[in-house]
């Protein structure tokens, strides 16, 4: 399917707010809002839009520290870490990438104590280095369109 500058204008008011009606993205792209929900229909059957969620605060939740942790795995443990991983309430994010790390992980934790917890259970997979976050710079989880050359 193709994205055209249309479907881009309704992808990018639904990622500044998935809870906005047809009709007013409708009005604000200049279509009907039929014309809105037919083209939303088409992007999630063609798995461009694939789920709606609500984007909740760790903060304003009692988790005080965000923290970015790389894990370089030890031999055999990598592939354990993978479903491991997947239990972890404080991971918010976590990617396989290159390099000398094979893991990033982007966590939230209470505290500093909940931390030295977390890498407790981390160290049995890997070598681990941990950088606090101090602030956001950019946090945008919106893809913009890219013009074509």
């Amino acid at each position: 399917m193709k994205v055209d500058a249309l479907n881009w204008k309704i992808l990018q008011h639904l990622q500044q707010n998935a809870r906005l009606s047809n009709s007013e993205i409708g009005r604000q792209v200049g279509i009907s809002s039929p014309a809105v929900s037919e083209r939303i229909k088409k992007m999630e059957d063609a798995g461009i839009i694939h789920s709606y969620r609500t984007v909740i605060s760790p903060f304003e939740t009692g988790y005080q520290l965000k923290a970015i942790i790389t894990l370089r795995a030890f031999m055999g443990k990598l592939k354990p870490f993978l479903e491991k991983v997947k239990t972890y309430d404080e991971v918010l994010n976590c990617y396989r990438i290159t390099g000398n790390e094979n893991i990033v992980m982007e966590v939230v934790l209470r505290n500093q104590k909940h931390l030295e917890g977390l890498i407790d259970q981390l160290i049995i997979y890997g070598e681990t280095k941990t950088q606090i976050v101090l602030s956001h710079v950019v946090a945008n989880n919106s893809i913009k369109p890219i013009k074509p050359l």
